[in-house]
């Protein structure tokens, strides 16, 4: 084959090959953090009677009676799911999820980049509770969920309800987890997933402590909990964490001391202004998970300045 004949069939090809690349979908927002609870029974009682929350619906054990998932409802598009089964020896965390407009979509184009779909089946099903998703890992091993909400799903039927006046916040703001190697986080949830970073910091000069990662096509973000020795299984709940916004630490700080008699909440309820200059209230579940409650501005409307120092080395401690 002579040389514009070999050019004519490359340029003949590109177009195909372009038309057959998978677009990413939108990735809109945190739909919700899953946790292991020893005691559903005091899950609920943080969960619901502290912090406020509605469970509109639960899941069944498969194997025995009782309840394995209780869902405890934020507002429409997320929840916290407690998760009443053994854990995997990894800490509290059982997973995070983020909201995709198709989930179909979205499972092709990972696909496409190489990401493995754990327990493939070929396709995207709908779940238990009658959304589509499909679980990937990330970089640390952590599970992520990928979720489609669907308008004959138990999400759907229940719009509108199990949101009462007592939540102490109407939205979930963040999700943060341990991350021992920036750079392939970085990959991972940068290029590919689309996640943009918009501030660093650090509790020290020498050494970064947070990168905050926003979904691209929302305004829910990820916090890279970075370390550079692993925390023991029992000592994560304070770093795989939710964040949830208020719009006045006082008025919630008032509300939860008297909510904590009521309840038997027992740790010190405190406001606190964190390195991003924003004041948080800085809450545990009975397993120890840490539920940060935070405002949206910092406390003098400036925005904190971003940290230049190095993240911690790759894989020391890992």
């Amino acid at each position: 084959m002579n040389s514009k004949k070999l050019l004519a069939g490359i340029l003949m090809v590109a177009p195909l090959l372009a038309q057959q690349a998978v677009k990413r979908p939108k990735v809109l927002g945190v739909a919700h953090m899953a946790v292991y609870v020893k005691d559903l029974d005091k899950a609920r009682r943080f969960y619901e009677n502290f912090l406020g929350f509605g469970e509109p619906f639960t899941l069944p054990n498969k194997t025995a009676p009782g309840v394995r998932i209780a869902f405890v409802k934020v507002n429409e598009h997320q929840y916290f799911e407690l998760f009443t089964e053994a854990g995997r020896g990894e800490g509290q965390l059982n997973h995070i999820s983020f909201y995709t407009d198709n989930a179909g979509q979205m499972y092709a184009y990972l696909k496409s980049k190489g990401v493995a779909v754990m327990s493939d089946q070929g396709s995207v099903s709908k779940g238990q509770t009658g959304n589509k998703n499909f679980n990937i890992q990330d970089p640390d091993g952590h599970i992520v969920e990928i979720v489609e909400y669907q308008p004959d799903s138990w999400t759907a039927r229940e719009a509108g309800r199990f949101v009462p006046s007592t939540r102490i916040s109407e939205h979930i703001m963040h999700v943060g987890v341990l991350v021992g190697d920036l750079d392939r986080s970085m990959k991972f949830y940068g290029d590919i997933l689309g996640f943009r970073e918009f501030w660093r910091g650090s509790s020290s000069p020498r050494e970064l402590s947070w990168v905050n990662m926003r979904v691209p096509d929302g305004e829910d973000y990820l916090e890279f909990m970075l370390y550079s020795q692993l925390p023991a299984p029992d000592g994560r709940g304070g770093k795989n964490h939710a964040s949830l916004t208020i719009p006045d630490a006082d008025q919630a700080l008032a509300e939860l001391q008297q909510r904590a008699v009521k309840t038997g909440y027992d740790r010190a309820i405190a406001i606190q202004t964190g390195v991003n200059r924003k004041r948080q209230i800085n809450l545990y579940d009975p397993d120890g998970t840490r539920i940060e409650l935070m405002e949206a501005n910092t406390v003098d409307g400036k925005p904190a300045p971003t940290s230049i120092a190095p993240p911690p080395h790759p894989g020391k401690n890992h």
